[in-house]
């Protein structure tokens, strides 16, 4: 049985960037350009109107812009992954894009095939951040920067959660983790939820980043540069 293919919904103010985008995306087996908008606005209208797997969103946008327009996606469909393409690596940006609920983040300079890997990486649940936004995030932590509230804690983890943790900090899905530790994916859904309450968390990213600010686990967020 052939499997679906990846549902996107391209968001992008460069008309010509946005062409490129689309017949390139097109040329690979197993994605589909649902729909197209130039602004957040129009992307979430048409977050009602399209079944969709993973949105690819441009931070730069006009009007209410990409950060506002990701978060308010995040509103509607809490599980619909949002990977941030964009061509600015502001220092505060990578924290606003994980406050905001992003899953990833892109420089509009990155390969094509590390574009669509990216996007099916998210698209099946793992989080995706460029070498950037990677020496952002461990400069913010040693810095002593907070991108949580939750309090100071001893280790609430198991030595299994531990595990999966440190495999979602590699970028790993519920199947790879599951095939890793010969385990069912079940299993491991329902001890990412625990993970996820234990640490105060909304999702994969922040659980990761909670984690490795306060040295639950080791500092293996792996470069995708």
């Amino acid at each position: 049985m052939v499997p679906s293919p990846i549902k996107i919904l391209l968001v992008e103010d460069d008309e010509l960037f946005r062409l490129g985008l689309r017949v390139r995306l097109q040329q690979e087996t197993g994605l589909e350009i649902m729909a197209e908008s130039e602004d957040g606005e129009t992307a979430i209208e048409l977050l009602k109107q399209h079944p969709l797997d993973v949105v690819l969103l441009d931070a730069g946008l006009p009007g209410i812009g990409g950060i506002e327009a990701c978060r308010l996606i995040k509103q509607l469909q809490p599980q619909l992954p949002v990977l941030i393409l964009t061509s600015h690596s502001q220092k505060t940006l990578i924290t606003r894009l994980i406050e905001a609920g992003a899953q990833g983040y892109c420089l509009k300079g990155i390969a094509a095939e590390k574009l669509v890997l990216a996007l099916r990486s998210v698209a099946t649940g793992a989080s995706w951040w460029d070498e950037t936004a990677t020496q952002e995030i461990r400069s913010s932590l040693i810095s002593g920067t907070h991108l949580t509230g939750i309090s100071k804690l001893t280790n609430p983890l198991t030595q299994r959660e531990q595990e999966i943790l440190s495999l979602l900090a590699k970028g790993k899905t519920n199947q790879e983790i599951a095939s890793t530790l010969y385990i069912t994916p079940g299993t491991v859904r329902v001890h990412v939820h625990t993970i996820l309450h234990k640490l105060e968390v909304g999702d994969r990213t922040q659980a990761v980043l909670v984690a490795l600010e306060k040295q639950l686990i080791k500092d293996e967020i792996i470069e995708q540069g």
